[in-house]
């Protein structure tokens, strides 16, 4: 089948396994009534279910909404709490300040993605361990790891031990994946003292452990930063426009063309 007979398939309606609104009426919810079946769910609840089509037990609940609030820092000098409390400054509108905000979170080298690559090492290093390989042989044959390293190794990542305390609690604590994070830490630091394991890394193997998808885990992490970001930007609003981070011209060193003098005929 070509391009045009598969795009003719699906003029004028849309197939969805996922769900549909129908007004006035119900609305469904990857095969379940919304108001119905699931109004009991509360927001992240729901939105993993979305996300995996799984329900979660209580303790995986707990642990998943742990995962997004230890890491919610109210800081406007982070990143990508930075880009909201700036549209605040301009005077942006919080649904573009927040989209932004969340769009840089992406960030390849302390963002969304090197979740996503660790997440696929913890994944592949189970398998490879299944299949008779050892750890060393892994982590000596990986390459760069993500999720381990951070800016300020010295101080450790200040998350993990409230993270890693609550997955114990809660019986989560054991699982296959963490303990590959865990020894891998091991191998790493004997090597470079400075890559000990950071949220990236933990929050990987404890999804993993989940039994979450690469791309799955990828989406939970949508959210991460989320609650951080609205109080830089009301914050930057209750400030005068524009006085978010002023960088002074005296700052700026500029080495191009000289001033001119611009004369009128």
């Amino acid at each position: 089948m070509n391009g045009p007979d598969l795009l003719e398939q699906h003029v004028g309606h849309l197939k969805s396994r996922m769900g549909a609104a129908v007004i006035g009426s119900h609305a469904m919810f990857r095969g379940h009534d919304l108001h119905r079946d699931l109004r009991e769910l509360d927001w992240v609840e729901l939105y993993l279910f979305g996300i995996t089509g799984r329900r979660f037990s209580p303790a995986q609940a707990e642990l998943l909404h742990a995962i997004l609030v230890y890491t919610s820092y109210p800081d406007a000098r982070i990143w990508n709490n930075r880009v909201a409390a700036l549209a605040g400054s301009a005077r942006s509108t919080p649904a573009l300040a927040i989209s932004a905000a969340l769009a840089v979170s992406e960030a390849g080298i302390y963002g969304g993605q090197p979740g996503v690559r660790a997440i696929d090492y913890f994944l592949r290093t189970k398998t490879a361990l299944d299949q008779g390989s050892t750890l060393a042989e892994v982590v000596a044959g990986a390459g760069r790891i993500y999720g381990f390293g951070r800016p300020t190794p010295e101080l450790g990542d200040e998350r993990l031990p409230w993270l890693l305390a609550l997955a114990q609690r809660l019986g989560l604590g054991d699982g296959a994946h963490l303990r590959i994070a865990l020894d891998t830490e091991q191998l790493l630091v004997a090597k470079h003292p400075r890559l000990r394991m950071n949220y990236a890394a933990m929050t990987a193997a404890l999804c993993a452990d989940m039994g979450f998808s690469i791309a799955e885990f990828h989406m939970f992490r949508v959210p991460l930063f989320l609650a951080g970001m609205p109080p830089g930007y009301i914050e930057a609003l209750e400030r005068p426009a524009g006085s978010l981070f002023p960088i002074p011209c005296r700052h700026l060193a500029y080495a191009g063309v000289p001033a001119r003098e611009w004369h009128r005929k």
